[in-house]
C-alpha cells in the first residue's frame, strides 16, 4: 500500500532543502506539501491559539504543489492532520534544515518540534538536518542529506517507531562519497554562546537583541555531536516523555507538607 507522507520545515515552503527532501519522498510515497510561508528556524514548538491561520498554494521549482501556512512549523503539521487534507498521513518529515539540530537544540527547533507534533498526532515523525558551516556562502548540495533521509524512512515504514518516538537525524556536510555511514546516538552536549545586546532606537527607547557566536559542540563519542565531528549521519531516537525518572526519587524524599 502507497504510504502517504506529510513534508514540512522550518526554513519556509520555497526553501531548497525542502524541494530536496520533497523529491526524495517521492521515491517512496504520496508526498503532500504544508509547511510555513517564511523563515521560522528557532521558533519551537508552537501552537498559535490567539488568532486564525491562513493558507496559500504555492508552486515550487519543479513545479510541484505546495500549501504554506502563516503558522509555526508545528501549526502546519497540526493543520495537516487535523483534517486540513482528506487524507489520513502515514509519516511526517520534517526539513532538510540549514544547519545542525543537535543537543538541546531540539528544544528550540522548528524542524525538530514539527516531527514532535507529528508524534502528538499519532504519525511517526522524522526531522532531518544539514550541519552547514557558519558564513557558508553559495549554493549547498543537499542530495547526501536526502539520500541519508531517504534511508531513514524507509527503515522507519519497514520496522516502525515506538509510540511517543520521533527520530532526529544530522548529517555533516560532506560529499555523499566521504560519508562514513550511520551512527545511532544519543543528544550530545551543545554549548551557546549567547550574549545580549541593548540598544536605543531614534526615541530614546531601548530594546535588545540576543545574539552571539554559533553554538559549538562537546564531540564525546556516541552522541550525536561526535557523530558528526567523525564524518557519521547521527540517528537520535527522541521521545516526547521529558520526565527525568532518575530525580523523581530524589524529589519524593523533599518535605512537601506546609
Amino acid at each position: 500500500m502507497t504510504k502517504q507522507i506529510l513534508v514540512t520545515n522550518d526554513d519556509g515552503v520555497l526553501a531548497p532543502g525542502l524541494l530536496a527532501l520533497a523529491q526524495e519522498m517521492k521515491k517512496i510515497g504520496n508526498v503532500t506539501i504544508m509547511a510555513p510561508d517564511r523563515n521560522w528556524s528557532g521558533g519551537g514548538h508552537v501552537k498559535t491559539l490567539d488568532r486564525a491561520l491562513r493558507v496559500r498554494e504555492f508552486r515550487l521549482e519543479d513545479g510541484t504543489q505546495a500549501f504554506a501556512s502563516d503558522g509555526a512549523p508545528s501549526d502546519c503539521v497540526a493543520l495537516a492532520t487535523l483534517g486540513y487534507f482528506k487524507e489520513k498521513f502515514d509519516l511526517v518529515v520534517s526539513g532538510i534544515n540549514v544547519g545542525a539540530n543537535l543537543g538541546h537544540d531540539v528544544t528550540y527547533s522548528g524542524t525538530v518540534t514539527a516531527a514532535m507534533e507529528a508524534v502528538i498526532a499519532g504519525v511517526p515523525g522524522v526531522a532531518i538536518s544539514l550541519e552547514v558551516p557558519e558564513g557558508h556562502i553559495g549554493q549547498i548540495d543537499f542530495s547526501p542529506s536526502a539520500h541519508a533521509a531517504g534511508i531513514a524512512v524507509k527503515n522507519v515504514i519497514e520496522h516502525g517507531l515506538p509510540p511517543e518516538t520521533l527520530l532526529n537525524i544530522n548529517i555533516p556536510f560532506l560529499k555523499q562519497d566521504e560519508l562514513k555511514g550511520f551512527r545511532i546516538t544519543r543528544q550530545g552536549l551543545r554549548v551557546y554562546h549567547s550574549r545580549l545586546d541593548e540598544r536605543t532606537d531614534p526615541r530614546n527607547r531601548p530594546y535588545y537583541w540576543i545574539g552571539g557566536d554559533a553554538p559549538t559542540g562537546v564531540p564525546e563519542s556516541g552522541t550525536d555531536v561526535g557523530a558528526l565531528s567523525e564524518g557519521y549521519v547521527s540517528v537520535t531516537p527522541l521521545q516526547l516523555d521529558l520526565t527525568a525518572y532518575r530525580a523523581l526519587s530524589d524529589v519524593s524524599t523533599w518535605k512537601w507538607q506546609s
